[in-house]
C-alpha cells in the first residue's frame, strides 16, 4: 500500500501524536518512514536534537534489527527500545510502512510509554485507513 496523505490527514496525525504521547511527558515523537522520511514531528517544545539524522539513523537500525530478527527465526521484532542515563528511546513499528519513534525521560515509565504508544498506533491506522 502506498500512502499519500492530505493536510487533514497530517493534522490528524499530529492531533494524536500530541494528544496521546506529547502531552504524556514524553520529550519528542517522530512517525517516519521506512526510508527515514519524516511524516510527523512534535516534541514538549525543549527538544534541540536534529531530526533528520535522528529519522534516518532509527530507520537504518529498524532495518538491521528486522535482519538480525530474522537470522534467529523471528518475523521482526516490531518495537525496540533504548535506554540512556537521562534520555531514552522507543521504536514501534506501525504497519508495513511506518515507524513510530518516542523519546522520553525517567519520568515516563516503559509500560505507560507502551499503553500510549498502542493508543497511538490504532488512532494512526484509522487515520491512514490501514485497520490491520
Amino acid at each position: 500500500m502506498s500512502y499519500a496523505f492530505d493536510m487533514e490527514q497530517i493534522q490528524e496525525i499530529e492531533d494524536i501524536l500530541t494528544k496521546e504521547l506529547v502531552d504524556s511527558g514524553v520529550h519528542s515523537v517522530l512517525l517516519i518512514d521506512m526510508a527515514g522520511n519524516i511524516v510527523a514531528t512534535l516534541d514538549n517544545g525543549k527538544c534541540k536534537h536534529d531530526v533528520y539524522s535522528l529519522a534516518a539513523l532509527a530507520a537504518g537500525n529498524f532495518g538491521a534489527v528486522s535482519s538480525m530478527a530474522k537470522i534467529v527465526g523471528e518475523d521482526e521484532f516490531s518495537l525496540l527500545f533504548h535506554k540512556g542515563e537521562s534520555e531514552n528511546i522507543h521504536f514501534s513499528k506501525v504497519n508495513a510502512e511506518f515507524l513510530l519513534i518516542t523519546l522520553f525521560g525517567s519520568d515516563v515509565t516503559l509500560g505507560f510509554l507502551r499503553l500510549k504508544v498502542a493508543e497511538a498506533i490504532k488512532q494512526l491506522l484509522d487515520v491512514m485507513g490501514d485497520n490491520e
